[in-house]
């Protein structure tokens, strides 16, 4: 009777838990949901609710799990919850940046892996696809995770174990076609191999010992008797065809992610590390075993940092989507707060191409397509522009465009520079990198009718940057296999001089720390000259106090001086050279002594001064230092 009695309460508890299961997941999906950029008290009380009803959910399976495992609870289920609770923490990462969040994230997604509860699940039952599919989804989360972490040597183990698992699946199941994980594998390799070019570089966060220049902050501090403005929010998006990217997760956005936080010090960034006992196991605490600690009120902020701006990454975004986001941000955006809005895409449609492919891979008649092209074409001409061909002065304004999309959709992916001007009543710095980035400058003059930005603000002036519109290469390695050149610079300036030179990535300690000094030493005379300059715009000198901005605006100065000096920039050399808005002063500009004489200075040590032209004036100065 009272055995009875026991199966009839392990049964109630294994009812409760399922029920709970079912309720968190639709929290779950609450969250999910919301759009990017969302924030706020709803975003909030979402979170609150998914994460309240997850550890509910998971103090339950720790007091009854015998109860819950005699009843046929499987170890795969625990693990899922895991994954769930390391994917709620992930996302509030992504909403807020808090890299805490993102640390939690990494502790239950290491724990699952550690002791294998989607693996032990093959040994008990029967090959099970959707099963197979959780546990290759939760390997990509686990990865994204490492790599956001710098943990390159976890990345490259779960890339090796995501390989061999695909592979294993192939076989189990034979009659399900893995085409698609297949080419994940591609990403992740591709991925990898761009982002491990060079091993010995530091992180790309911001570090307050490398970044920060003490010899300037005298020069800074005077900008805050008026007005400064701090960036509170930044919006990341970027669409290429055939880019580098894991997930959903792009090399363009994953660097100016990492770029736009602080790195923190000291033990903050540790994660708790698995003791063995005495008899040689590990440890169930704080690990998958069903112990895990829940630990989002542990303050795991870095107290001598202030917190990271928010961020939204928005991934391969219709221009309605983007503009929604952008909104919702505005409404929110503080009043000594400034909005960065990172665009990296391209201003050729996809129909450009010869040859198309339908879902099934084959080749689509080529003159249907290309009959599809021009019909699209003229569509999006006469919704966008109607007056076009009747007005050769309108005629100028047909591609001057960012397409955020596949053509398929006519004129709805395509991203207009007056699309942004609404949002200018806030404070916007825009970094747009496009080989189409001249639509966001053009107006300049007077025969050109196109609407832009700079100029056209509806209450605050904005700051922008704009890419060169071709990149240059001085070797056989196409400087795209690395993603975008011009993020490339102004997220790690150093690597990306080495790439477009064509320096090899083998590179001995000393050599790079050298080119590291002397690089660091151009950032600090460039920011005092900044500083005290007379002629620096307003929209400079009220962001100059944001490490963030400033070290941007640094970089952009650093990219745009090497590509004007380097010799192979002829013909029409205005598409090889980045451009600002409002202009920055002269002192800080490619033609000054300053400028050349610190770029001669690192070519000449790292032994690449063919590559560069200087003026013999320039040439004697240095050597006479």
């Amino acid at each position: 009777m009272g055995r009875d009695d026991d199966r009839g309460a392990a049964s109630e508890v294994l009812a409760e838990f399922r029920a709970l299961v079912d309720g968190a997941d639709r929290k779950f999906a609450l969250v999910r949901d919301l759009p990017p950029g969302a924030r706020g008290p709803l975003q909030l009380l979402y979170f609150r609710k998914a994460f309240k009803a997850y550890t509910r959910l998971w103090q339950l399976q720790q007091r009854r799990r015998s109860e819950l495992v005699s009843e046929g609870l499987c170890r795969w289920e625990i693990g899922e919850v895991a994954s769930r609770i390391g994917q709620l923490f992930y996302g509030q990462y992504q909403r807020t940046s808090e890299v805490r969040f993102l640390l939690e994230a990494y502790v239950f997604y290491e724990a699952i892996m550690s002791r294998g509860y989607f693996q032990a699940a093959w040994g008990s039952v029967a090959p099970d696809l959707k099963l197979r599919y959780k546990e290759l989804r939760f390997h990509v989360r686990f990865l994204i995770v490492a790599l956001l972490l710098n943990r390159t040597d976890e990345a490259v183990k779960l890339a090796d174990r995501f390989r061999a698992l695909v592979d294993e699946s192939k076989a189990a199941f034979s009659a399900t076609n893995f085409r698609e994980w297949k080419q994940v594998v591609q990403e992740i390799s591709r991925f990898l191999k761009a982002d491990a070019y060079f091993k010995i570089a530091r992180p790309l966060r911001y570090n307050v010992i490398f970044d920060a220049h003490p010899s300037s902050f005298p020069y800074i501090s005077r900008f805050y008797t008026s007005r400064v403005l701090r960036l509170k929010d930044a919006l990341l998006t970027s669409y290429h065809r055939n880019e580098i990217k894991l997930a959903e997760v792009t090399l363009d956005t994953f660097r100016m992610i990492q770029c736009l936080e602080w790195e923190p010090s000291g033990s903050f960034y540790q994660v708790p590390v698995k003791q063995p006992s005495e008899n040689g196991a590990l440890n169930d605490q704080n690990e998958a075993s069903g112990l895990i600690d829940i630990n989002l009120a542990v303050d795991m902020t870095d107290p001598d940092l202030p917190p990271n701006p928010c961020k939204a990454i928005i991934y391969h975004p219709s221009v309605s989507k983007l503009i929604a986001a952008t909104a919702t941000i505005c409404d929110e955006l503080p009043s000594d707060g400034i909005l960065l809005i990172y665009i990296s895409s391209s201003g050729k449609t996809d129909c450009s191409v010869d040859f198309q492919k339908d879902v099934h891979g084959n080749s689509l008649n080529f003159s249907k397509a290309k009959h599809t092209t021009q019909a699209s074409q003229k569509r999006e001409n006469s919704l966008s522009h109607p007056a076009a061909d009747n007005n050769p002065n309108l005629s100028s304004k047909i591609g001057h465009y960012l397409c955020l999309g596949s053509q398929g959709n006519g004129a709805s992916n395509n991203l207009y520079p007056e699309d942004l001007v609404p949002f200018t009543r806030k404070p916007l710095f825009l970094v747009i990198d496009s080989d189409n980035s001249r639509a966001f400058k053009a107006g300049l003059s007077k025969l050109d009718l196109n609407i832009t930005i700079h100029g056209a603000e509806r209450g605050e002036a904005s700051a922008l940057l704009l890419s060169h519109e071709k990149p240059l290469f001085l070797s056989d390695t196409n400087v795209t296999s690395g993603g975008s050149q011009f993020t490339y610079f102004l997220t790690a300036p150093l690597q990306a001089f080495y790439q477009l030179i064509g320096l090899s990535s083998d590179i001995e300690p000393d050599v790079y720390s050298n080119a590291e000094s002397l690089l660091s030493s151009a950032l600090v005379e460039w920011e005092v000259l900044l500083c005290t300059s007379n002629s620096l715009d307003q929209v400079w000198a009220q962001i100059l106090t944001d490490p963030f901005l400033r070290r941007l605006i640094l970089r952009f100065i650093f990219c745009r001086a090497v590509l004007c000096l380097l010799r192979s920039t002829t013909g029409d050399s205005t598409v090889h050279l980045p451009e600002c808005l409002p202009s920055l002063p002269d002192s800080v500009s490619p033609k000054s002594a300053v400028t050349r004489n610190h770029i001669h200075q690192l070519a000449e040590r790292l032994g690449v001064l063919n590559h560069f032209h200087f003026l013999d004036s320039i040439r004697e100065s240095v050597q006479s230092r």
